[in-house]
């Protein structure tokens, strides 16, 4: 696997695979690799006939009081895993490599109404600098295909929408969240959470399953996320949002929908969790 910060190498060894007619598939990351991204790697091999990743941990994305300096580096075992899993080209940029004239004088992305609620509202600002990197990271490999975990399910509606209006030609390829055998959805901030806390994490799965199994039974919305977050504080958790949205415009759920998304983000100690469950009514 070629591992590389410069735009220039990887624009020219896409540019080589391409002239002789091969696809490439894109990975983005943080890095911190988890079985997710893995299974991200795997799925884009069986998609294209090569498959480029990166690992940037994005400051636009960060607000002034998250993570972004702790935030977990595991650049060696990345490469490791990456080469293990298929990967063939590593773009490892620096934020002064992507936003050389800094993040204040840096064109930027946004997409209007689902940035802005949820997660958006929790995280002023986040959603533009997720559309923003991916939008850059979209420009300098050129990727015919993209693949993201669906447990982020707002950022992969608020990529599929960007992609969509700004005519990108790019497929944009949702794979099922990948989860510890306790349910809890595999996450980099797993590993901030004590082995008690985790256990007492998994409780958002079971949350999510018994509200599809009331959503089912037509017990009214507003009723299934208040015994939802009940549920959640009664473990230690703090809720931050728990809802119920139509899963194709994410708009607020109501009783003629029949495509269903329920989205929690929710904190264990200080640690920020996020999980969703597609429902399917009918």
């Amino acid at each position: 696997m070629i591992t590389t910060q410069s735009i220039a190498d990887i624009r020219a060894q896409v540019k080589a695979w391409k002239q002789k007619g091969e696809t490439v598939a894109f990975v983005p990351t943080m890095g911190n690799l988890h079985l997710g991204h893995i299974t991200l790697v795997k799925e884009a091999k069986t998609r294209a006939d090569h498959v480029v990743t990166s690992i940037f941990v994005n400051p636009m994305q960060f607000g002034q009081n998250e993570d972004l300096d702790a935030y977990p580096r595991t650049l060696a075992d990345d490469q490791a895993a990456l080469i293990e899993a298929g990967a063939e080209l590593l773009f490892t940029p620096t934020p002064e490599i992507i936003y050389p004239k800094g993040m204040d004088a840096q064109t930027f992305v946004e997409v209007p109404g689902i940035s802005d609620v949820l997660c958006g509202a929790s995280r002023p600002g986040h959603f533009r600098g997720v559309a923003t990197i991916v939008c850059k990271l979209f420009n300098i490999v050129q990727p015919d295909i993209a693949l993201f975990g669906q447990k982020d399910f707002q950022q992969l509606l608020v990529i599929r929408t960007m992609v969509d209006d700004l005519s990108l030609p790019i497929e944009i390829v949702g794979v099922e969240t990948i989860r510890e055998d306790s349910g809890l959805a595999m996450s980099s901030r797993n590993g901030y959470l004590s082995a008690e806390q985790k256990a007492q994490a998994a409780q958002i799965k079971r949350t999510l399953d018994k509200m599809a199994c009331s959503l089912k039974t037509a017990q009214s919305i507003e009723a299934v996320i208040a015994q939802g977050q009940i549920e959640l504080e009664d473990v230690g958790f703090r809720n931050d949002y728990l809802d119920v949205r139509n899963a194709n415009n994410f708009a607020v759920a109501n009783g003629e929908d029949t495509e269903l998304v329920i989205l929690v983000a929710a904190y264990m100690g200080s640690t920020r969790l996020i999980d969703n469950l597609v429902v399917k009514l009918a």
